[in-house]
Formats: structure tokens, sequence, C-alpha cells
């Protein structure tokens, strides 16, 4: 089996629909309008984005219920002992409440350093990199060096040859825009963007031919970025949303996949 351009906008045209979305964290970000808050929403959203779909909205929703309606001017008065009271108790399987009010401590001083999360990812851009792997590897380096009581495993880095999945997703939702993604950081192009390589992808990616590895590992998720591209060079993830809705699939009669679970990659 192969993908034909044809294929990918009709389902593109068909399913890349919000009201499709339910159930992902995505939907959370539709609630922020302002993007200094939305990309505080995405990387809490995203960096839970693992385990039961049921227990990634939960757990996603009651950390930024805590943060208020603003999450920047919530964090700009918040200490980390604030922050550990209101989280005190919380757990995601094996992440807690201690390591997401270190998360969003890294997150305060960042935006305290560089103005915003944007800025700080622009900050890693290397030019001479066809993609944002340079710049994903010096943004979560940074939030590490600003959270390091924080589990690691919570933020993984690229150097170490992981998909990171969750954070692709996550710059996924930050760059492109349509009516799925919202955008909001305007300083790159979905042009470098890399395939949020999951399990369910690498099976839909194997499943068509884009790769014969055997490791959903980021010199997989190079290699499918590389397939897109032929087809879209200018926005090799466009159709990741919709190669990744089980419920999709299968009322086209193409493929069922059980998306009850999300890795942490």
């Amino acid at each position: 089996m192969v993908f034909d351009l044809e294929l990918l906008e009709s389902l593109y045209r068909q399913f890349n629909r919000r009201e499709h979305v339910h159930p992902d964290p995505l939907e959370f970000l539709y609630a922020y309008p302002d993007v200094r808050d939305r990309e505080i929403a995405g990387l809490v959203a995203s960096s839970l984005a693992y385990g039961n779909v049921r227990q990634i909205l939960n757990s996603v929703g009651f950390v930024l219920k805590q943060l208020t309606s603003s999450p920047r001017s919530f964090l700009q008065e918040a200490t980390f002992a604030d922050l550990k009271k209101r989280l005190d108790g919380f757990k995601h399987r094996w992440h807690t409440g201690d390591d997401l009010s270190a998360l969003l401590t890294g997150i305060k001083s960042i935006i305290e350093e560089h103005g915003s999360l944007e800025s700080c990812f622009s900050a890693g851009v290397q030019k001479k990199e066809d993609d944002l792997t340079g710049a994903l590897a010096f943004f979560v380096n940074q939030l590490i060096a600003h959270a390091p009581s924080m589990k690691q495993n919570l933020l993984p880095r690229p150097e170490n040859g992981s998909a990171c999945k969750r954070l692709w997703m996550y710059l996924r939702w930050m760059i492109r825009s349509d009516d799925v993604d919202p955008g909001g950081w305007s300083r790159f192009s979905p042009s470098q963007l890399l395939i949020p390589l999951d399990t369910h992808m690498f099976r839909v990616a194997r499943m068509f031919r884009m790769t014969r590895r055997d490791q959903a590992n980021l010199k997989t998720a190079q290699e499918v970025t590389r397939k897109f591209k032929k087809i879209i060079p200018e926005d090799p993830v466009r159709y990741d949303f919709v190669l990744t809705r089980p419920g999709i699939w299968k009322k086209k009669g193409l493929l069922s996949i059980n998306h009850q679970s999300w890795r942490p990659e």
C-alpha cells in the first residue's frame, strides 16, 4: 500500500476538523486566545500526553485549572511553594505534583529570561539544520536546567535518540495553524517540523512502506518526515492528525488502530 496525495487530501478535507479532536489533549488549547497563555498550556498538555486517554484529559484539566484562565499571569506571581500546594497529591502515572511544580517553575524562569517560550525556542535554532531538532534540544535542556528536581523523562531529550513524540506534537500545535492546530508561534515554518512518531503513526508508516526500521526513534521520525516532504514539502506533518485518529480510519475502512493510550516518547 502506498499513500498518494489524493487520498491524503481527501482525508484532510473530511476529517481535519475541530469536531473530531475529542478526546485529545489538544482540545484544551482552544480555551487560550492569547498565544503566551497557549504556549504554556500546550507544553503542560503535551507533557502529560501519555497513558490512558481518560487519565490524560483528567490530569491535564486538573493542572490547567490550577493555573487559572491565564497561565502566564498566574506564573508571574506564583512561587514553587504555591505550585506545590496547589498540586499536592497530583499524580499522573509516574509523575507527581512535584514534577509539574518543577516544570512550571522552569517555564516561569524561562519566560523571565527570554520573554516567552517561543523566544527561548528561537534562541536555539541552528541555521544549517533542515528541521528544528537542534532548537528542540536547546529548548529541553534550558527547561531541565531551570527545573533540576523534575523527573527528566517528563521532557525527553532529542540528543538521546528519542522520537520525542510529545514534544513534536507540541510544536505541531504551536507552529501549524488550521481548523485543528491553533498555532501562534510565527517565527518558524511547518516545513521544519518532524512527524510526532508514536507507536500508532509508526504502524501506519510501516504499513504504507514509508520506513522499514523496527524502532520508533528519532531516525525513523526523520525518515518518515522525508517521505511526507516528497508529497508536501512545505508542510510534512499536515496529515498527522487525520492519520492518527482511529475513528476516521475505521470509518474509511482502511485501518483500525487502538488509541486508548499514548506512550511517553
